[in-house]
């Protein structure tokens, strides 16, 4: 599709962005409005579930699409995308139950896995990897975007309006990026030769399951040492196992494993899945400091993450230019990466809302610099024919770093918890309620769960009905709390910052080769590929 003019490249990035902005600001637009969802569906009991199945179903047609969309061409494939996330959409705002709410949430991640795919190997089919870089910065933008839009307009929506305009208000998008890539889009020729890998397939998708299930309850709904997460983890090592097995002998594997014997491609993903596990762990538990230990409302704590996006916004388009203007992109990464990693250290000492506002311009500016740069070095590594699979292995990688990060993290924080409210109270710091009249010190306990401090409402009104003479002692157990709460997620934003460390140490070792002006595989591109790969490519 290189050979298209200049005006039908963009008329149709206009329509691939459109589809892109559709899927995400459905995402932003429900984080805010999911509590009072659930209070009015209830099934409070699942709630994780209205969020695991949608990466579950994302992560698992991203990776099987990417292969698929090599072989069929990509135009099907965004449509069907487009297709599924409007049927999930609509069906979610006539859910009558959380359980029909997880199921029509499963069908907009497999929309969305479809969409987020398909849309970033798109870009490659378009441009040369030179001109990929203004591209990749200006659809870094539209999820920044939407983040700023999506939790401001979902709050807003769902004090005015019924909850399930939240999933319609958008539909229309939806529809028109649909005709407008059905219109434009040009429709792509089967590979013949190329046939699907089933047992492949299967079998990934039996690893991917277990693996992020695993990661996902570990720590909250059971032990990690429990024979439910044992066993789930079990099961992704055995299912690992056998897609290895099948991938060495199939023709056409879904995820080759040749793919990783260049080091380009191996190097940028592992760089992706530290960095989203150091960046999603931290960043997941902002809000604990903002609304546990500075005491801001749900409300108001979305503009304390405000900056950081509008911040990457703003930078990741500048870069993107930069990087077509110049064909150079290790420069950035080595440039952007400090930057997070100075925005990070920042949150861990961090001790005011404003102090959390700075955190988030500069490590935004940090993410805008630098997060571009590892989808064009894995496109720009391989052949035109593995373009699908390889930007699906990157998304991959990215999806299982954030999810583990986040369980990680998660462990690392209550762990911490746990340790410093133990030290207060064998420091002579805690509150000994032996002596009190027994109700009152039942009431009182209720103030040594940290979840109590992110909910001020809640908060206030369990104060409100302590007599006074107790509310000093309430405010000193209340300040323990927050002083506890703070000392945890200082040490998890270092943890964060000492992952992305390491990722920083990995981009040094990243092989920099320039940025191709066609989509015409050099074979210095193709360095620890095997021999057939460099044949292939050379043939192109």
């Amino acid at each position: 599709m290189e050979d298209l003019s200049q005006k039908r490249k963009v008329t149709i990035m206009i329509a691939i962005i459109a589809a892109m902005f559709f899927s995400a600001i459905n995402q932003t637009i429900v984080s805010t409005a999911m509590p009072r969802i659930i209070a009015i569906l209830g099934g409070m009991d699942y709630y994780t579930w209205v969020i695991t199945i949608y990466m579950l179903t994302s992560t698992i047609a991203t990776v099987l699409v990417g292969k698929l969309s090599d072989i069929y061409g990509r135009k099907p494939f965004i449509l069907a995308g487009i297709v599924f996330f409007i049927i999930g959409a609509f069906l979610s705002g006539f859910s009558k139950d959380i359980f029909q709410l997880i199921t029509y949430r499963g069908i907009q991640g497999i929309g969305a896995g479809i969409i987020m795919a398909s849309a970033f190997t798109a870009v490659g089919d378009l441009f040369s990897p030179r001109e990929r870089g203004k591209w990749t910065g200006i659809m870094m933008a539209v999820f920044g975007f939407s983040s700023v839009l999506g939790p401001t307009l979902g709050g807003w929506l769902v004090d005015h309006l019924a909850w399930k305009w939240l999933f319609w208000i958008f539909l229309p998008l939806g529809v028109v990026a649909f005709i407008m890539i059905m219109m434009l889009f040009p429709k792509g020729v089967r590979k013949k030769s190329e046939k699907i890998d089933y047992f492949g397939s299967l079998f990934l998708t039996l690893t991917i399951v277990p693996l992020l299930l695993g990661f996902s309850w570990a720590g909250t709904k059971y032990d990690w040492g429990s024979w439910q997460i044992l066993s789930l983890f079990g099961a992704a090592v055995v299912f690992l196992i056998l897609f290895i097995l099948v991938e060495r002998v199939v023709k056409s594997p879904v995820l080759p494993l040749s793919l990783f014997r260049n080091d380009i491609v191996t190097i940028s993903n592992t760089i992706g899945f530290i960095m989203n596990a150091g960046m999603m762990g931290a960043l997941i538990y902002l809000p604990f400091f903002v609304q546990g230990v500075e005491g801001i409302s749900p409300t108001y704590s979305g503009y304390v993450t405000m900056p950081m996006s509008i911040s990457m916004v703003i930078v990741s388009t500048v870069i993107g230019r930069m990087i077509t203007k110049t064909g150079k992109y290790k420069r950035f990464a080595l440039a952007g990466i400090p930057i997070m990693i100075i925005g990070m250290l920042i949150m861990a000492f961090m001790n005011s809302v404003w102090l959390a506002v700075v955190a988030m311009i500069v490590f935004g500016l940090g993410l805008g610099i630098g997060m571009p740069v590892f989808s064009l070095t894995v496109q720009n590594a391989v052949r035109p024919d593995q373009l699908g699979v390889a930007t699906a292995s990157s998304q991959l990688f990215r999806n299982l770093g954030g999810t583990i990060g986040i369980a990680v993290m998660g462990t690392i924080m209550t762990s911490s918890l746990t340790s410093k409210m133990k030290s207060a109270m064998t420091s002579g710091n805690g509150v000994d309620m032996k002596n009190m009249d027994p109700e009152i010190a039942k009431q009182l306990a209720a103030f040594q769960n940290p979840e109590m401090l992110l909910d001020q409402p809640k908060l206030h009104k369990l104060q409100e009905t302590l007599p006074q003479e107790v509310h000093s002692v309430l405010t000193h157990m209340i300040d323990t709390l927050r002083d506890a709460l703070s000392s945890s997620l200082t040490t998890v934003f270092l943890s964060g910052a000492a992952l992305v460390t390491v990722a920083l140490v990995l981009t040094f070792f990243l092989r920099e080769i320039p940025l191709r002006t066609s989509n015409k595989m050099p074979e210095t591109a193709t360095k620890g590929q095997p021999d057939k790969a460099k044949t292939t490519a050379s043939s192109v």
